[in-house]
């Protein structure tokens, strides 16, 4: 898996007004946002053994099963002419992989920056679905080398990523995943994916500026968020094994598909269906240089968390203070608190004070209890709880913008919850009940 170099235009850096936002912040409209993960009839899981590259994804999907004539329809699409694909096969470490090539004719192939690869998916014929993908793709490449250079994203000029392999690679994997959604998972946004941890090598890698060190600043942004682990190869063998397509496709994928979390490392309780490897150019000495795909059911498709729950008696405390307590807590980080009355030894009236904490929370709301309460102690134990998918969009109504919390997708009701204390801000600002802004909140859902 050869280095996939990137430059940009010089003379542009240090423009404070032009610097953009984080790399990993994501533009897309709420149309394009996926469904809950738990409503996925298959999970795409990506196993990174020997790096990943926009050729390794595209070949792995074939493998696995993707329609070439549908990579094939869309890349001819693009209308770039001078280039031909090749689907063969690499021996890595003993496994049969699948290559893919982009075998360029001729020699005039532009580089093209950012602006220009924009407005190409968008003048061409390209499947809906596949737009989006590719235009997410290239957006994120384009804002994270845009915030290591200080650069507008109009400003950024790729080279050999904005070459005519590359344009191939990210379109062609956009068209591969885009099939697996209608033809295996039966809609878009309805293919799941669970990424394994991307392996970071080390070196330096020659650019049009000097030498750049791996992993490149622009592949870190992208990674930002997404699960890494150090992979540094022996006797000092430098490789770059994530390279900029291959991090820009996976964070695009990442925020257009449902995830299983950022965060996981290893698989998740599936039914394996399929399998598929894609092969780099590269000899890796310590393991084979392939991307694995793995096509699943999922068996679990409710989420369960485990939780803990914080309790203390107290019988010498206010109605007032009480509340005071509960509000603490939730303001330390609670994600529930509440206060029920109870009966002590000798009779004595009280109350339990309680709250339910992420086990990252544990100690700074188990202070607040101390602070906030007379107790001596406070109890705690682990409980599991069963939680629903759940997603928040923001819809306009005539009291204006409501933030909604929505539970679906797991083939149970829909639960519609607008957000109490935008729906008060708006009833105050209107004169009008609380429960009209809630209502107007989730006709506009239903609409």
């Amino acid at each position: 898996m050869g280095h996939e170099g990137h430059e940009h235009e010089p003379g542009h850096e240090d423009h404070d007004d032009a610097a953009p936002g984080p790399a990993n912040a994501s533009v897309a409209s709420f149309s394009a946002q996926p469904a809950p993960y738990a409503a996925c009839p298959f999970v795409l899981c990506v196993d990174p053994i020997g790096g990943a590259a926009g050729d390794m994804l595209v070949a792995a999907l074939l493998d696995l099963g993707a329609d070439e004539a549908t990579l094939r329809r869309e890349v001819d699409a693009l209308g770039l002419g001078g280039l031909r694909l090749e689907v063969g096969r690499r021996d890595k470490h003993a496994i049969a992989a699948r290559a893919f090539d982009v075998i360029v004719d001729e020699a005039s192939q532009p580089a093209r920056d950012y602006a220009q690869i924009r407005a190409l998916l968008e003048a061409r014929p390209l499947s809906t679905r596949v737009r989006l993908l590719a235009q997410r793709t290239f957006r994120v490449l384009a804002e994270a080398e845009a915030k290591v250079h200080r650069q507008s994203i109009e400003r950024v000029h790729f080279h050999e990523v904005g070459g005519v392999d590359a344009l191939v690679d990210v379109v062609g994997a956009c068209a591969l995943v885009a099939d697996l959604e209608l033809r295996v998972a039966g809609g878009e946004g309805r293919l799941g994916l669970a990424l394994s941890a991307l392996p970071l090598g080390q070196g330096r890698a020659r650019g049009a500026h000097g030498a750049i060190p791996l992993p490149a600043p622009a592949v870190l942004e992208l990674l930002l968020g997404l699960p890494v682990r150090d992979a540094a190869l022996p006797l000092g063998v430098d490789a770059e094994l994530v390279t900029p397509t291959g991090a820009a496709l996976l964070r695009a994928w990442s925020e257009l598909l449902p995830t299983s979390g950022r965060g996981r490392v290893g698989w998740p309780a599936m039914i394996p269906r399929a399998v598929g490897y894609g092969a780099g150019r590269r000899e890796l000495a310590d393991r084979p240089n392939v991307v694995r795909l793995l096509l699943g059911e999922p068996l679990e498709r409710t989420p369960t968390t485990t939780l803990s729950e914080l309790e203390a008696n107290v019988d010498d405390v206010t109605g007032e203070v009480a509340a005071v307590a509960i509000e603490a807590l939730l303001e330390a980080g609670a994600l529930d608190a509440w206060a029920q009355p109870i009966t002590m030894k000798k009779g004595r009236p009280a109350l339990l004070v309680g709250a339910l904490v992420a086990p990252d929370r544990e100690r700074e709301v188990t202070r607040a209890m101390l602070v906030h309460t007379p107790t001596l102690g406070v109890r705690k134990h682990e409980v599991e709880r069963t939680e629903r998918p759940r997603r928040f969009v923001e819809v306009e109504t005539m009291y204006g913008p409501i933030r909604v919390k929505i539970a679906d997708g797991d083939g149970l009701p829909a639960v519609v919850h607008p957000e109490l204390d935008r729906c008060r801000e708006a009833a105050r600002a209107h004169g009008v009940p609380v429960r009209e802004v809630i209502r107007a909140a989730i006709v506009a859902v239903a609409r």
